[in-house]
């Protein structure tokens, strides 16, 4: 299939590059076509940190539409009515947080695919669907071959279990949480110690193994190559925030001296 037919789940199943951002605090009608603008096919807000609400998630799903960029969100945890309610919305993929076992990944993915893959309720004619009638049969196809399962090893536990949740069919991409992953090792935001790396080899070769993309959210251009070096293929520029607080601070800096 080639790529330009491929939609982005595909892609990132396929070790394609896959870039976007994610969005933890400017949730604006118009953050959808800016992130587009600087070249994102994805942008993901975070419902976990940033006290996101479901009707704003929504209205920020709408914004996205027809504009050739994928909206995605972070839930809070791994639970059915926060993922089946961000889809049902219009999010076209779901990152869940601390994925720490094989049945966990195995409910996510029930959760967020359809009979008989899933376990997902029905419910037609919504903002997921653009508000049409048609066949729910093909629906519920396209919805399944098309959102993005994105589950986050960010923990010991997850990492003890990372070959079997990588195993997990429906589970797309395995997404490292750096900061809290260096935390649950004990080594807090200490990116270069050798349990970290280790951390990550293993990572990267349990997603190999089970043909799953890699994701993680680069903070430079550094970290962005750095982490494609490591085999890493969809990244997400974060946060909004500091690249806010960055620009602004780089604008003003002759002001300072």
């Amino acid at each position: 299939m080639a790529a330009k037919t491929r939609n982005l789940r595909q892609r990132a199943l396929a070790g394609d590059i896959v870039s976007g951002a994610l969005v933890f605090e400017c949730f604006t009608p118009g953050i959808g076509q800016i992130m587009k603008n600087a070249g994102c096919e994805f942008v993901l807000y975070d419902m976990e940190h940033a006290g996101l609400s479901i009707e704003t998630l929504k209205m920020l799903c709408a914004t996205c539409s027809g504009i050739g960029i994928e909206p995605m969100v972070r839930v809070p945890r791994g639970e059915y009515h926060f993922m089946a309610r961000a889809l049902d919305v219009g999010a076209r993929g779901v990152m869940v947080p601390m994925v720490e076992s094989k049945a966990q990944a195995q409910a996510i993915c029930e959760a967020m695919r359809y009979p008989p893959q899933g376990r997902r309720g029905a419910a037609f004619g919504f903002a997921h669907d653009h508000y049409l009638s048609g066949n729910v049969l093909e629906t519920m196809k396209n919805a399944d071959a098309r959102n993005l399962v994105i589950a986050q090893i960010e923990t010991e536990r997850g990492l003890d279990a990372v070959d079997e949740i990588a195993a997990v069919k429906g589970i797309d991409v395995l997404w490292v949480g750096h900061f809290d992953l260096t935390n649950f090792l004990g080594i807090p935001g200490e990116f270069d110690k050798p349990a970290y790396i280790a951390a990550l080899q293993r990572i990267v070769a349990a997603a190999k193994r089970n043909k799953k993309g890699l994701g993680f959210m680069p903070a430079s251009a550094a970290l962005t190559a750095q982490y494609r070096a490591l085999g890493f293929n969809v990244f997400g520029a974060g946060t909004d925030q500091a690249i806010l607080t960055s620009g602004v601070a780089a604008i003003l800096t002759p002001l300072r001296k």
